[in-house]
């Protein structure tokens, strides 16, 4: 059986590492660096989900087109023939 030369570090051996991380950064410097690296990953996953999210929007998108209700026709009409009164108001008030 083969058995790799370097493994996961166990017990005194994360001590060690810890305690080279302290001395290279610093005791003060540790809460900082480990906001950062937690605000980092925040950003890092919430982005992937953003970008997720999108692209299931453009297939749902590409998938089935949006077809319209009868109600929702029946409003579009209704703003488009207020929108050509108001276009009408608006010239016949720029005449006087």
């Amino acid at each position: 059986m083969f058995t790799p030369l370097i493994g996961m570090p166990q017990g005194a051996e994360w001590l060690i590492i810890l305690a080279i991380v302290i001395l290279v950064f610093g005791a003060a410097k540790l809460p900082e660096l480990a906001r950062g690296t937690g605000q980092a990953l925040r950003i890092f996953k919430t982005e992937t989900k953003g970008l997720r999210d999108e692209d299931e929007k453009k297939g749902e998108k590409a998938e089935k087109p949006a077809e319209l209700t009868a109600s929702e026709q029946e409003r579009i009409a209704e703003l488009e023939r207020r929108e050509a009164e108001i276009k009408a108001e608006r010239e016949r008030l720029s005449g006087n």
